[in-house]
């Protein structure tokens, strides 16, 4: 398994916020990208601090993806009012969650 890891920066999020907002289409895109397993985002509220972390079977699949990758990227970041900071990609050493 593969990982993309996404950096932003913005300003900082309301404790009431909505972080789910917006993200229904963005979602159902990346199911429809072949190898997609999976995806977080995290955020920092006070320091408005996000990374988004998407999971994939293999490294082909995460290549494959850039292009799209890129666009959702610079759309989430422009409706969000972030900058990208960062794009990372790494090998999937282990994994592990509770069911």
């Amino acid at each position: 398994m593969f990982a993309r890891l996404s950096t932003y920066q913005g300003s900082p999020v309301p404790a009431e916020g909505d972080l789910t907002a917006n993200w229904e289409a963005m979602l159902q895109d990346m199911h429809e990208a072949a190898g997609f397993r999976g995806v977080f985002y995290l955020v920092d509220r006070a320091s408005g601090k996000a990374v988004s972390l998407t999971l994939w079977g293999d490294e082909q699949a995460m290549q494959a993806s850039e292009d799209r990758a890129t666009q959702l990227r610079e759309e989430v970041a422009h409706r969000e009012g972030q900058r990208i900071v960062a794009v990372e990609h790494f090998e999937v050493g282990f994994s592990h969650m509770e069911p």
